[in-house]
């Protein structure tokens, strides 16, 4: 069996079990798909951006009990890895799209976007992992989601590690490998909103620091050095 691939990629190159990779006759999926399976009209920016930015669409593997070893799920009963080649000159991750594509599917995608870059004056390709996540929210209560995304890194050295005893636990460790950089899924969301406070507070040290320094009178200075001084702690606790 050939094995299907986008870009270089390839269920193998990703670390994956061959097990788990779908045969290349069978993996390009027509972008139209999911436009016609949309829940609602889809805007002229996801339109366009359908179209144009994303060049094809591949089923590289599919993670289920049978070829895992996990245990089942009732909740995510199996895992898709989709490749998503991006049009030459289209730089970032088009999240509308992931949205469409993931909206569709009641189990887990974990979306392997590749493009084509300039690095030190060469060509290369490289691989961004996105996933859509629900949000934490109350029960009874319409989930909210969000796209993660883990950093673009050259194609041969991005890597998905099969982790977990069940597949629910996989899907955690899979979206902690993309979202945090480490295969650990246990609490999640909140080591989750953990980052994203320190991301936040990292960004108002700097902003902060910065005004204080421009700052000219002292009832100012001394305003926003005690904003400082509060954020500077509350990263501390944080990250210490």
């Amino acid at each position: 069996m050939t094995m299907a691939a986008c870009g270089s990629l390839t269920a193998e190159t990703l670390g994956l079990s061959p097990k788990t990779a779908f045969p290349a006759a069978k993996s390009i999926l027509p972008k139209g798909l999911f436009a016609a399976k949309a829940s609602a009209p889809l805007s002229a920016k996801t339109k366009q951006h359908l179209v144009h930015a994303v060049d094809s669409i591949t089923m590289l593997a599919l993670l289920r009990p049978s070829n895992t070893g996990l245990e089942p799920s009732a909740r995510m009963p199996e895992i898709l890895v989709l490749g998503l080649r991006l049009a030459d000159g289209v730089k970032e991750t088009p999240d509308d799209v992931v949205e469409l594509i993931a909206s569709q599917r009641k189990s887990g995608i974990v979306f392997a976007v590749v493009r084509t870059a300039e690095h030190e004056g060469a060509t290369r390709e490289e691989c961004q992992f996105a996933v859509r996540r629900a949000l934490p929210g109350r029960a009874g209560h319409t989930p909210s989601f969000r796209i993660f995304h883990g950093p673009w890194e050259p194609c041969g050295e991005t890597f998905l590690d099969v982790d977990g005893a069940t597949m629910d636990e996989l899907w955690a460790s899979l979206c902690s490998q993309i979202i945090l950089g480490s295969v650990d899924g246990a609490d999640l969301d909140a080591r989750i909103a953990r980052a994203e406070r320190i991301r936040q507070l990292e960004a108002a040290v700097a902003k902060l620091s910065a005004d204080h320094a421009r700052a000219k009178s002292p009832t100012q200075r001394n305003e926003i050095y005690a904003k400082l001084h509060k954020a500077k702690n509350e990263l501390a606790a944080l990250t210490n």
